[in-house]
């Protein structure tokens, strides 16, 4: 009784005990691709630090079949005592092993978490393979480990496999050994790092390979027969390597790096040392199939994971509240390789567009919470691994480099980097290290960005050349939170030879501008009337929204006509104006009146913020005033084809998916002339990769009745070997007005025909008409859904059915029907797509109240043409 009442101390606790520190794991893994198991045995080399009778590790989904320990009596006689526990205990709901372990076996799940399962094809037979995914909480279970991020150890990986298959690891291989169908294949021991970085890869591959400069290899594992669309992502990667070794003074300490492609994986890739990790449509790149904006992303998803092998796993968090770090860096210097790589891109204006994106949204909303999450529990991490780790991190991460300085801002990471390789650190530690290095004290500016949630609005009016800041939280809800920050503030006056800067460290700040306005003898009475305007946040660098008094506004607007205003500028005042509006601060008209003056833009943020904002407002004017909505995409219409004759490449496609999705006649007519000559002709140069979507949405526009659309897209999915070109079909297929065929489209994307993590391409293209019929389906069909996506992807339900909603009542009934149905894998995700229905119904009775004015504004733009 006594030893069980002391097992239960162990249950329910947030972290593990540390009596015992793990140095080096002996893994076995005997692989079983026909059964899906897996047995195996671990023996880990332990210090203990502190007197137990126990031992507590993680363990998950296991079977444990045999458990012992040893201990050294004389470390010069190598005598041995071995002992075997009077009580083994896996509790499943902590998912904790107390006491010893040897041997143990598992199955290979279909859930891409922990060592899973998923299929190729080879000549057509469908065969099995195993791919690991370790973090956050994961490598428990495959083997039995103290699976937590500061508890590093060295690994020794040896499996049995069918002997036709290739085997990848952390390292190299060391020794081979084939008995009849069987093969043993023996890794070298890697050098200290966390569990979640562990790495297996067993299937089938075509390899290519590089050495680089400081005697790397670099080699890509693609399906049989890609390996051509590995060389992009090759190159990417040696380039990576050497740009992050002269970044950190720091070699890449491993002896090689894979980047192996697999059919199926959650995310887009995971930086697992010396092998990382990646979906298929993620690495693979061909001209024939991929996008301007695929190779571009490849670009930055390939550098992002080459930066984890210093910033993450070199050095480690010392726990999962500070996996923002490790990530927001990751994104900012990932865009940083990028641009040394393809100056030509201007990559920087498009990071601009990614951390102000769905970022702003999420952290704008009451159900937010700070990037640095105090995480107390293992199943916290999945609310902490979210966009605003990634976006608002790099977003805080570019503002700090900013205020230090490029060249003091590298050397301090790069001190940093020394200081705690192969160790772990905590977010102060990189505060420290800062302070240290520069002089200035960070920690209570970085504080009040990373422990509170939200961002400010500063309000700015001005009144006899004295300018009036005000901060408050924002909220899409249009309440005021109680959060303060200091804000680093910048602004020009007239030009940007006119600049400011200072910190607002209080609720309130007046600043006397005079000196810096244009004076009567410098510039007559009109031109000084032109050249008054100010912009506040200069590139938008800041993170925070700005609210302009009525002239001050209206001056800005005067100036983007004239061409006075930076790409990265006119792109924020169009955003903040966009959240404003949604926050019911600004009404729809004024936002309207701003959109007008972007007629011609030809820059790709612009474009595709301003389409961004085109869609939602015709999604929320829809609920409010129906019988406008044709007025308004007639419009939109307009204002994109002012732009659409002097695109190419990246935004053309953007932009013609967008006049197909509004149902311009032209477009249609276009898309579907050139969409039958790529059904004669696979290799017709009349549909290129960027203009695809566009077709195809053209095509299930037009098809209302007849299947014909719906039928020849799924011809040409099932036909198509490249994963680029089935993603196209994917995203696009839903876009059909018709009820009925968005049943059979919803159908088909939940059916085998389509991998589980794809899901996550066809559900963002569902229709304005379809959201009501898709939630109905949904609602239908949630048993099934629920138990064939895990928690991560049925995230993409949730967002993708709810969020569109613009009704308090649809809200209800979404709560309705959850309320005996959630469960913590989604209930934050479902929360917040409840509050983003609440805000837009708030949005949609505030349009009703402005109908005449709205009216009568979209009859004057309509005959402007």
């Amino acid at each position: 009784m006594d030893q069980k009442h002391n097992i239960e101390q162990f249950k329910g606790q947030p972290r593990l005990p540390k009596f015992a520190i793990p140095k080096r794991y002996d893994l076995y893994l005997k692989l079983d691709l026909s059964a899906c198991t897996f047995s195996g045995l671990v023996h880990i080399n332990l210090s203990i630090v502190e007197t137990t009778k126990f031992i507590v590790l993680n363990a998950c989904e296991l079977v444990v079949h045999e458990v012992f320990f040893t201990t050294s009596l004389n470390h010069l006689s190598h005598t041995c005592l071995r002992f075997t526990p009077c009580d083994v205990v896996l509790n499943g709901n902590d998912e904790i092993l107390m006491l010893g372990f040897e041997q143990f076996s598992g199955a290979l799940n279909e859930q891409l978490k922990g060592l899973y399962k998923c299929t190729y094809a080879d000549k057509g037979v469908r065969k099995n393979m195993a791919v690991t995914q370790f973090e956050a909480l994961q490598a428990r279970l495959c083997f039995p480990c103290w699976d937590e991020p500061a508890l590093k150890a060295t690994f020794k990986i040896t499996l049995d496999l069918p002997s036709e298959l290739i085997a990848l690891s952390n390292m190299p291989i060391n020794d081979e050994k084939i008995n009849g169908n069987v093969k043993t294949v023996y890794f070298e021991e890697s050098p200290k790092m966390s569990t979640y970085l562990v790495a297996i890869a067993v299937g089938l591959f075509d390899h290519i390979e590089e050495t680089t400069a400081d005697g790397i290899k670099v080699g890509v594992y693609c399906p049989v027969g890609k390996s051509d669309e590995g060389k992009f992502a090759l190159e990417v990667a040696v380039k990576s390597l050497d740009i992050f070794t002269r970044y950190f003074s720091m070699p890449y300490p491993l002896p090689k790096l894979d980047m192996v492609a697999v059919p199926e994986f959650f995310g887009g890739g995971m930086e697992n040392y010396g092998l990382i990790v990646y979906r298929e449509n993620e690495i693979l790149y061909t001209d024939s199939h991929s996008t301007a904006a695929r190779k571009q992303r490849l670009t930055i998803v390939v550098a992002h994971e080459v930066a984890h092998l210093w910033f993450g796993n070199l050095v480690t968090m010392e726990w999962w509240t500070h996996l923002w770090l490790n990530e927001g860096f990751a994104t900012w210097i990932s865009y940083m390789a990028t641009d040394i790589m393809f100056p030509e891109w201007k990559i920087w204006t498009q990071f601009l567009q990614e951390i102000n994106g769905g970022l702003r949204l999420l952290d704008a909303q009451e159900k937010s919470h700070p990037i640095e999450m105090e995480i107390q529990h293992g199943h916290e991490v999945d609310e902490a691994f979210d966009a605003l780790g990634y976006k608002k991190g790099s977003a805080v991460i570019t503002k700090l480099q900013e205020y230090i300085g490029d060249e003091i801002f590298q050397k301090s990471l790069s001190f940093y980097i020394r200081r705690y390789a192969w160790s772990n650190a905590r977010t102060e530690d990189l505060w420290s290290v800062l302070s240290e290095v520069t002089g200035i004290q960070v920690n209570s500016m970085m504080d009040s960005w990373t422990k509170q949630k939200g961002y400010p609005v500063i309000s700015v009016k001005s009144k006899d050349h004295i300018l009036e800041f005000e901060q408050s939280q924002f909220l899409l809800s249009g309440f005021h939170g109680d959060g303060q920050w200091i804000v680093p503030i910048t602004l020009c006056f007239g030009s940007y030879d006119r600049i400011k800067s200072f910190l607002l460290e209080s609720k309130s700040e007046n600043l006397d501008a005079s000196e810096l306005f244009p004076t009567s003898d410098e510039q007559n009475e009109d031109e000084y009337g032109e050249a008054s305007w100010i912009k506040v946040n200069i590139g938008q660098s800041g993170f925070y929204r700005v609210i302009y008094g009525d002239e001050l506004h209206a001056r800005l607007r005067k100036a983007i006509e004239k061409g006075f205003l930076s790409v990265t500028d006119k792109y924020g005042i169009l955003d903040d104006r966009y959240a404003l509006c949604v926050a019911c601060e600004q009404s729809l008209s004024s936002l309207l009146l701003l959109m007008d003056v972007y007629r011609k833009e030809s820059d790709y943020i612009i474009l595709s913020k301003l389409i961004d904002v085109c869609y939602n407002v015709l999604e929320v004017l829809r609920d409010a005033i129906p019988e406008l909505t044709n007025a308004l995409k007639e419009i939109f219409i307009n204002i994109l084809l002012c732009s659409a004759n002097h695109l190419t490449g990246l935004m053309r496609g953007e932009v013609l998916m967008a006049l197909a999705a509004f149902d311009h006649a032209k477009t249609h007519e276009q898309a579907m002339h050139r969409f039958q000559s790529f059904l004669d002709d696979r290799s017709t140069e009349l549909l290129s990769p960027d203009t695809k979507r566009a077709a195809y949405i053209a095509v299930m526009r037009n098809d209302n009745t007849s299947r014909d659309g719906f039928e020849s897209l799924l011809k040409v999915y099932r036909e198509a070997d490249a994963v680029q070109e089935k993603e196209h079909v994917l995203r696009t297929m839903a876009s059909t007005p018709s009820p009925d065929i968005l049943v059979e489209v919803l159908k088909f994307f939940i059916s085998k025909e389509v991998r589980d993590q794809d899901i996550v391409y066809g559900l963002p293209g569902i229709s304005l008409e379809g959201h009501e019929i898709a939630w109905r389906w949904m609602k239908e069909n949630w048993n099934f859904i629920v138990n064939k996506y895990n928690g991560g992807l049925l995230t993409h339900f949730i967002r993708d059915i709810i969020s569109p909603f613009c009704s308090n009542e649809k809200a209800d009934e979404v709560e309705e029907f959850f309320e005996s149905r959630v469960t913590s894998s989604f209930a934050m995700n479902l929360k917040q797509s409840i509050e983003q229905v609440r805000i837009k119904a708030r949005l949609v009775e505030s349009i009703k109240q402005e109908r005449q004015p709205l009216q009568d504004l979209l009859k004057q733009l309509v005959c402007k043409g």
